[in-house]
């Protein structure tokens, strides 16, 4: 099944998942690329005809001190755009407005009078002024603000501090707030994103963790085939579900290794166990890997040093594990495929880090070159989804 989509450009905002998350709480699907893709790049995404609008992210940069800007194509694809933050001022100085610095930095609470009654705020409001004025809760962090406003752009929002808080073009559908939307401190974040992506850009709120089942099972069987997968299994969530679903794709072509690196709550690894062999019938190796877990540990405390140590350790054991069934030609002979529970954050994250757009916040040892040193091929059924998207498929 086709979805209607939504492109983020992620321009390097610490928060711009947060935007994603939001659109596909919305049920509307949509995806996060670094902003400095090219113009043929998007109009090959734009292609199939399902993309429905774009979002510009926020960033920690100044416009007038990089070149990070939207592709040029964005603004010619007829479609509604939403710039947020650095996102509204790219966009400004990109279709002829200015952006300047500010004599404060604006970062917190603040309160922002909606203007013009335009499409993406109308009827959207915290409170009322004593002289009638609808006014937002929002939550700002910026130091440079839009001076002034692009050819065919009206006044959408303001406060105090920052007169042009929020712009339109309603002819074109671009729109822009220098608030950020995707937080929780913005009160009518939600509702703005949801009239966004729901009115603005007509997009079908059709994605939607149950039905998605059968749309990952049914890929799962047509990339696999007839061929045997190995999957290392954790007990956390993400390998958790990868396994039940790709299980119920495929049954017993599937063999789990359960690396047991004694990291796991009380009796956990009796429940995992219990869970995939006792009531999914699944094939599943358990390795006591905690004295060799438990002794790299000893003595870290630097939690990024953990994250490394425990991801080279689980590699290791599930190499070894691997190696022997491939080797022993046992339940995976003719293994064909190395299943991994990455999730979409993964992917947003080491993208990001690639394109040096984003912030490393932290590691994943499921994104690295494991398949080819087992002569694998990938297979990450969940690496569309946000976390919360897969324990609602789980």
């Amino acid at each position: 099944m086709q979805h209607q989509k939504i492109l983020i450009l992620d321009f390097g905002s610490q928060v711009t998942q947060l935007i994603a998350r939001r659109v596909r709480e919305a049920h509307v699907y949509c995806e996060v690329h670094p902003c400095d893709v090219s113009s043929d790049w998007v109009r090959e995404f734009a292609a199939d005809g399902q993309l429905k609008g774009v979002i510009l992210s926020g960033s920690h940069a100044s416009v007038y001190e990089v070149d990070d800007k939207a592709p040029d194509v964005v603004y010619e694809l007829g479609i509604p755009v939403l710039g947020i933050c650095y996102g509204m001022q790219t966009m400004a100085q990109q279709l002829g407005g200015k952006v300047e610095g500010s004599n404060s930095r604006e970062f917190g609470y603040a309160e922002v009078r909606a203007r013009g009654h335009t499409a993406l705020l109308k009827g959207i409001e915290d409170f009322h002024t004593p002289e009638g004025h609808g006014m937002l809760k929002v939550w700002m962090s910026h130091g440079d603000k839009v001076t002034e406003l692009p050819p065919g752009f009206k006044l959408m929002a303001s406060t105090d501090s920052c007169p042009i808080a929020g712009m339109a073009d309603e002819a074109r559908h671009f729109y822009a707030v220098q608030f950020h939307p995707e937080v929780t401190h913005t009160v009518q974040g939600r509702a703005l994103l949801e009239r966004f992506v729901l009115d603005i850009c007509a997009t079908r709120a059709d994605w939607v963790m149950r039905d998605h089942i059968e749309e990952a099972v049914q890929k799962i069987r047509e990339q696999v085939g007839d061929e045997e997968v190995i999957l290392g299994l954790s007990g956390g969530v993400d390998s958790s579900v990868a396994a039940a679903l790709i299980h119920r794709a495929i049954g017993d072509q599937l063999t789990c290794v359960f690396v047991d690196h004694g990291l796991l709550r009380l009796n956990e690894g009796d429940m995992v166990m219990d869970m995939f062999v006792g009531k999914l019938h699944a094939k599943v190796i358990r390795v006591d890997a905690a004295d060799q877990f438990l002794g790299h540990l000893a003595g870290v405390s630097e939690p990024e040093a953990k994250r490394k140590i425990i991801g080279r350790e689980f590699v290791e054991v599930f190499k070894a594990e691997a190696a022997k069934l491939i080797s022993s030609g046992a339940s995976t002979k003719g293994a064909k495929w190395l299943a991994q529970g990455t999730i979409y954050p993964d992917v947003i994250e080491s993208g990001g880090a690639k394109s040096k757009k984003a912030v490393t916040i932290k590691s994943h040892h499921n994104v690295g070159g494991l398949p080819e040193q087992l002569g694998l091929t990938l297979l990450e059924p969940l690496r569309e989804l946000f976390k919360a998207e897969v324990r609602e498929l789980g």
